[in-house]
């Protein structure tokens, strides 16, 4: 409705105006009704932002799951990681005859320390007797320290291999997952 009709004369008004332009009389008041908000509607602007926050948070958690676990590294990874870091600090002297060359992280979930005796030469070695000294302690060693559960864990062999000062092969000591579990 865009005029108001004076009941007077019958003339058209614009809406606006209160009294007629033709006869002066007052118009009638014409209240424009604006139908009042349903409860209808506000409940469907609640669920529209309960969706949308709900379709936020399902956004993140699908995120965080895809990140954690399909692109988590593999363990592999994590060992060749963990090699490298040692690495870093290599040559480390572990007495006054062992130094720490440097760990290498193997296939089929096998883990390598490789040692040089600097003082020694493989002709002055009894490798029999070293191994009996030296596999209980490692073994424990591996049972017991707490920077090392992460391989038990994951059921890792341990290598350990010594050379001599010339760099010849002395001996290698495995402890498995069956002695240390």
């Amino acid at each position: 409705m865009t005029n108001k009709i004076c009941t007077n004369c019958e003339t058209e008004n614009s809406i606006n105006s209160k009294y007629c332009k033709q006869c002066g009389f007052e118009l009638p008041n014409i209240k424009i009704e604006t139908p009042p908000i349903q409860e209808t509607e506000l409940k469907n602007n609640k669920k529209k932002i309960t969706s949308v926050v709900i379709g936020i948070i399902a956004f993140a958690v699908s995120y965080f799951a895809v990140q954690n676990f399909l692109f988590k590294p593999t363990f592999d990874k994590q060992m060749m990681e963990v090699a490298s870091l040692i690495n870093e600090s290599c040559p480390i002297m572990v007495d006054s005859e062992t130094r720490l060359d440097n760990s290498i992280s193997l296939p089929e979930n096998i883990f390598q320390y490789n040692y040089t005796l600097i003082n020694l030469e493989k002709a002055d070695v009894n490798t029999e007797d070293m191994r009996n000294f030296l596999e209980p302690t490692l073994t424990n060693s591996v049972k017991t320290t707490p920077q090392m559960e992460i391989q038990r864990e994951n059921k890792m062999t341990i290598n350990y291999h010594y050379k001599d000062k010339n760099g010849e092969f002395l001996l290698l000591i495995s402890i498995t997952p069956d002695k240390y579990e």
